[in-house]
């Protein structure tokens, strides 16, 4: 498992690189984390390092949005807070998503956590009483 701290809001940029070095070839990434704990703001840092120029906010109610990174790949940005059922992001075509070889970004994972790969990357968010962040990521 690997760890990444932040500390504080300006470190945000540097710990999406941190994250970018780490990710390797994995192309499908769920982030774990309460109400509150970071996760669209750092996804957004994350597309941000990605050469992305949209304006990357969740997708609470369209469930996905995309980005176009500086290459031309796309990178899929879900949220699943508000589904209530499987059906739900099957009817999407999240699977389709899944394989698509794109980056995909995931809130709320544990809304479709049958459908996730094994290979999957989980990142834990945690927030410290002082307000630091800390990611852990781990591969099955």
């Amino acid at each position: 498992m690997r760890t990444i701290t932040i500390k504080s809001l300006e470190e945000i940029d540097a710990a999406a690189k941190e994250f970018a070095a780490a990710l390797g070839e994995d192309r499908i990434v769920a982030f774990y984390g309460s109400m509150g704990a970071g996760k669209t703001t750092f996804i957004s840092a994350l597309c941000k390092f990605f050469g992305a120029e949209d304006d990357v906010c969740s997708p609470t109610f369209t469930i996905v949005n995309e980005y176009r990174a500086a290459d031309g790949d796309s990178i899929f940005h879900f949220d699943f807070y508000r589904i209530d059922s499987l059906k739900e992001a099957v009817d999407i075509g999240f699977e389709e998503y899944l394989y698509s070889g794109s980056l995909c970004l995931i809130e709320w994972p544990e809304k479709v956590e049958p459908l996730l790969p094994e290979e999957t990357l989980r990142v834990h968010i945690t927030v410290a009483d002082d307000g630091s962040r800390t990611l852990d990521l781990e591969n099955d």
